[in-house]
């Protein structure tokens, strides 16, 4: 479902697992055009046709189909996957899981009322090199941790002043906004320039927060063993960078996490300009590449330990920063191992057996929620997680959900 850009991966990852007898059985995008080049390309591929299909309910419809996953834009995640439950299919979606707060609840209950499957695109969670750092941060290499910091600094290419223009034939405009409000087309909304565009605007992303960084936020839960909401929450940021773009959301971004009961601190920064790497470090702490800084850094009492891409971790260890404990991989997504977790999980029906489950799925997804909720008030947060409401603020509370267009609903009983 969504095969325009990230959906590319889905298709290799799913391929690559013909040899665990995993069969792609169907290709669907609401763009006429990208899904005839995808079915073209995958029959080069594979030697035989896969189906095709506009409309993500014929799928669910395909009672031979056993699981779905959804690489559309983030405001179609939840809908998809509370759906595709319902329909009786497992899930793998990307991240975030959650367009607002709420569905990140809506999905928890849809896997458990219907005993689905559903995994998380935060493939970290599923790296050897990742998961073996999180280990040694739990057993104390670097000491009790004190500090965790996240940053995401990506070049973004300017966006522009919003511009409309006529929908290009065999795109589905009306099902490509769904539950957002209708609008008129614009390439500024729908093609992406540079990796924005759909992403940094409300109605259907959640910001670099809430895209890059949401693999970072799940990171750092995973290492400082976050599993609660935060208590509160303060973040700031704007349009500094290109002040006449026409999206919502900031080009730079700071955020701020409190738990009740935990001293330590928790940071997340985002920059969409060029930069300096974190701490001015490139050489010393190379983090992905030359053009962007994005990673994970603990900081504890008897050192600190990075992780500066998806598949490595470093520890400098005492006054002097010697060198500890470190693997090192390729630096790029691991996909495949994420995606045997989901297919290992399917047979075994155990959702225990996930990497990923719609519980890391919400409180990870939850943090980019907060943390956007917070710039968009302009006040510090404080949340119950009890009543899951922020403590006297009906602005903020208000932002945890969303009115939904029909009929792209998701309903409050799943």
């Amino acid at each position: 479902m969504g095969i325009r850009g990230r959906g590319q991966s889905h298709i290799a990852a799913f391929h690559e697992l013909a040899k665990d007898n995993v069969e792609i059985a169907a290709l669907c995008d609401i763009d006429q055009s990208v899904l005839e080049q995808r079915q073209t390309a995958y029959e080069r591929t594979s030697g035989r046709k896969v189906a095709g299909y506009g409309d993500m309910r014929r799928v669910l419809d395909d009672k031979s189909i056993d699981a779905v996953a959804f690489a559309t834009p983030n405001h179609w995640h939840a809908p998809g996957a509370v759906w595709a439950c319902q329909a009786g299919k497992d899930v793998y979606v990307e991240k975030p899981g959650a367009h607002v707060f709420t569905e990140g609840l809506r999905i928890m209950e849809a896997a458990a009322k219907y005993k689905r499957i559903v995994q998380h695109g935060t493939q970290n969670r599923s790296s050897p090199n990742i998961a073996e750092g999180m280990r040694k941060l739990k057993e104390g290499v670097i000491g009790r941790v004190y500090m965790a910091r996240g940053v995401a600094f990506k070049p973004r290419a300017r966006v522009g002043p919003m511009k409309t223009a006529p929908t290009p034939p065999g795109l589905n405009w009306d099902a490509w906004i769904g539950p957002a409000p209708m609008v008129p087309y614009s390439p500024n909304r729908h093609d992406r320039p540079a990796g924005q565009s759909w992403h940094m605007f409300w109605d259907y992303g959640n910001a670099e927060l809430g895209n890059q960084g949401v693999h970072e936020l799940d990171m750092i839960r995973w290492g400082l063993g976050l599993d609660s909401h935060p208590t509160r929450i303060a973040s700031m940021g704007g349009k500094f960078v290109h002040p006449d773009d026409a999206y919502d959301a900031p080009q730079m971004q700071t955020v701020m996490y409190e738990y009740a009961g935990r001293d330590l601190m928790f940071t997340f920064e985002t920059r969409s300009g060029h930069s300096n790497t974190e701490a001015g470090k490139g050489a010393e702490f190379p983090f992905l590449d030359g053009r962007s800084t994005v990673g994970v850094i603990f900081i504890g009492t008897e050192g600190f330990m990075i992780f500066p891409d998806y598949s490595s971790y470093r520890t400098f260890l005492g006054p002097k920063r010697t060198p500890g404990p470190f693997k090192t991989g390729e630096g790029t997504i691991t996909d495949l191992p994420h995606f045997e977790n989901f297919v290992k999980a399917m047979r075994s029906r155990k959702p225990e057996d996930l990497a990923s489950s719609p519980r890391e799925l919400h409180y990870s997804s939850a943090l980019a929620h907060f943390g956007n909720i917070s710039l968009r008030t302009g006040r510090m947060l404080h949340f119950d997680e009890r009543s899951n409401r922020f403590r006297g603020d009906a602005e903020a509370n208000a932002l945890l959900t969303k009115i939904y267009r029909a009929p792209y609903t998701i309903p409050e009983a799943v």
